[in-house]
C-alpha cells in the first residue's frame, strides 16, 4: 500500500469542523495558491458514471413524484445524451469514464428487470466501450440476487464482453448483498479478479420516512443501507471466505466505515474490520467536499479512494476545478493527487497505464 495514513483519533471531529484536522491544508491557504494548484495537469477517470439507452424506458423518471418530475425528465434526457456522456473527455476536463447502467431505473413497481433484459443492457455497454476504447469503461449490471444465473451474465460480461467490473445493488428487499443468493455473483468478481461497485438504493420504510427532510433525508438513508451492506460484508465474513473480492462503496457510506473503524477492536473479525476494509474496500468522492476525501484517505488509506461523481444523477457539470480544489484543501501532495484522480481506478480495473504516461485520441 502506498503509505497509508493513520486513523487520526479526532476524525469526526475533524469532519465536523470542516477539516480542521492537522493532515488538513491549514485554514489560512490562499485560493489564489488553489486555483494555481488546480490548474496543474490532472488526469481523471470518473469511476461513477451512468448511462440508460434511450431504448430502455426510465420508469424511475415516470414514478417520481409530482414534484420531482420535472427534474427526472432532465436526468433522462441526459441518462440517454451519448454526446453528452463523451462531452468532458472531448473537452479535455476528464480521461475517461467508467459507466454502467443501473437495472433499479428501469424496474418495474416491485424492483424485477427481466433477465434478458439485463443481458441487453451488458452487450448495450460493451458496444459503447468498443466504439471509444480507453475512453468509456465498462461494468456490467447483474442482479446479484438472481443466485447462479446473475453469475452466469457476470461471468459473460467479463470474460466475452470484455467489461472491466460488475455494478450490483447493495440490497433487495430484506437482503443485503452477502445474501446466499448473491455469494455466486461474489465469487465470480472474485475468481475473474474484477472489482464490483456495491452501488445504494433506496431502502423502505426509511426513504419514506426521510422524504420530508429533502434531499439530505434521501441520501441519508440511501447512505444508510450501503453503510449496513458494507458491515453485512466485512462482518458476515465474506471476504474471509473470498480473499480476492474487492468492492467499491460510494462516498455516502463514509458513515459505515467510520463506525466499523471506531469499533474495530470488538469486530468478530481476528484482525479487526478495519484492516479488512484496508485490503478490500474502496470509495468515491461522491459529493466532492475535502472533509469526505480527507476522512476517506485516513480511514482506508490514499490506494483505495477513487473519483466519482454519479453523473449525471448528481450533476451533469465538469468536475475538475470543484475535484482539484477539494483534493488540495483535503491536503493531498500532489502524488496523491493523481492517485485519487486516476492512477487508483486504473489499477482496480487493471488497466496498464497510468497518470504519467497517459495520453489518448479522442474520437470526434
Amino acid at each position: 500500500m502506498h503509505g497509508s495514513a493513520p486513523v487520526h483519533v479526532g476524525l469526526l471531529a475533524a469532519i465536523g469542523m470542516g477539516v480542521r484536522a492537522t493532515s488538513v491544508a491549514s485554514e489560512g491557504q490562499h485560493q489564489g495558491t488553489l486555483n494555481a494548484i488546480n490548474k496543474m495537469a490532472l488526469n481523471i477517470i470518473d469511476f461513477h458514471c451512468h448511462h440508460v439507452p434511450a431504448r430502455f424506458e426510465l420508469t424511475a423518471a415516470r414514478t417520481a413524484p409530482a414534484s420531482q418530475r420535472a427534474r427526472w425528465d432532465a436526468i433522462a434526457r441526459n441518462l440517454a445524451n451519448e454526446d453528452l456522456l463523451l462531452a468532458d473527455i472531448r473537452a479535455g476536463l476528464l480521461t475517461a469514464r467508467v459507466v454502467s447502467i443501473p437495472a433499479q431505473l428501469i424496474a418495474d413497481a416491485e424492483g424485477n428487470v427481466p433477465h434478458d433484459t439485463i443481458a441487453a443492457m451488458n452487450d448495450h455497454l460493451a458496444g459503447l466501450v468498443a466504439r471509444y476504447p480507453g475512453l468509456i469503461h465498462g461494468l456490467a449490471s447483474v442482479d446479484a440476487y438472481d443466485g447462479e444465473r446473475a453469475a452466469r451474465e457476470a461471468e459473460r460480461s467479463i470474460r466475452d464482453l470484455k467489461l472491466s467490473g460488475l455494478f450490483v445493488e447493495c440490497a433487495r428487499g430484506g437482503a443485503l448483498i452477502d445474501a446466499p443468493e448473491a455469494r455466486p455473483t461474489l465469487e465470480v468478481a472474485a475468481k475473474l479478479g474484477v472489482p464490483v461497485f456495491v452501488h445504494p438504493v433506496a431502502p423502505q420504510p426509511l426513504t419514506k420516512q426521510m422524504a420530508p427532510y429533502g434531499l439530505i433525508g434521501t441520501l441519508f438513508a440511501r447512505g444508510t443501507v450501503n453503510s449496513a451492506a458494507l458491515i453485512a460484508l466485512v462482518e458476515g465474513g465474506v471476504f474471509s471466505e473470498l480473499p480476492d473480492l474487492r468492492v467499491v462503496v460510494t462516498a455516502h457510506a463514509i458513515g459505515g466505515i467510520a463506525m466499523a473503524t471506531g469499533l474495530s477492536s470488538e469486530s468478530r473479525l481476528p484482525t479487526g474490520a478495519i484492516e479488512v476494509m484496508r485490503r478490500h474496500v474502496f470509495i468515491d468522492t461522491q459529493l466532492i467536499h475535502p472533509a469526505l476525501i480527507r476522512a476517506s484517505v485516513d480511514l482506508l488509506g490514499i490506494d483505495h479512494v477513487v473519483v466519482g461523481s454519479d453523473w449525471p444523477i448528481a450533476g451533469d457539470e465538469p468536475i475538475r476545478d470543484a475535484l482539484g480544489n477539494a483534493l488540495c484543501r483535503a491536503g493531498l501532495a500532489e502524488d496523491e493527487r493523481h492517485l485519487v484522480a486516476t492512477d487508483n481506478c486504473r489499477r482496480l480495473l487493471g488497466l496498464s497505464r497510468t497518470s504519467s504516461d497517459f495520453a489518448t485520441k479522442i474520437p470526434a
